[in-house]
């Protein structure tokens, strides 16, 4: 079955270079290279999860996730950080501070996609 991601990055080598992994699995990808105009997509379309970056230029991550979480529409949408920003510490404040389901630290690889992928809730 194919499945929808959105992929929030500034950095068009990181963008093409998760969304060409995620083809190449077989699903669909929508691109945004920042946090402007992200929210009315996510709010208009049906995501199985939003691959965000922590560090981009309007809005970082954190706040943008915590902008999600505070809408009604999209509180409950699957997000997983991706981000080089790997210390323990910084995955932790990802994962229970700013509430991102999962997180993915770049570079991504085939492996690590797919390890992030199998925990993704299953439809019902």
């Amino acid at each position: 079955m194919t499945e929808r991601f959105l992929v929030i990055d500034d950095s068009a080598t990181q963008r093409h270079l998760l969304a060409s992994l995620l083809q190449d699995l077989g699903h669909t990808v929508d691109l945004c290279e920042s946090t402007v105009g992200a929210l009315d997509k996510i709010i208009n379309n049906h995501y199985t999860a939003v691959f965000l970056d922590i560090v981009l230029p309007e809005q970082d991550g954190y706040r943008f996730l915590r902008e999600m979480r505070s809408h009604r529409q999209t509180a409950d949408q699957y997000v997983i950080l991706y981000s080089t920003k790997t210390t323990k510490l910084e995955i932790e404040y990802g994962l229970k501070r700013a509430k991102a389901n999962d997180y993915l630290p770049k570079p991504v690889s085939r492996e690590s996609l797919s390890d992030v992928l199998r925990k993704l809730p299953q439809p019902v």
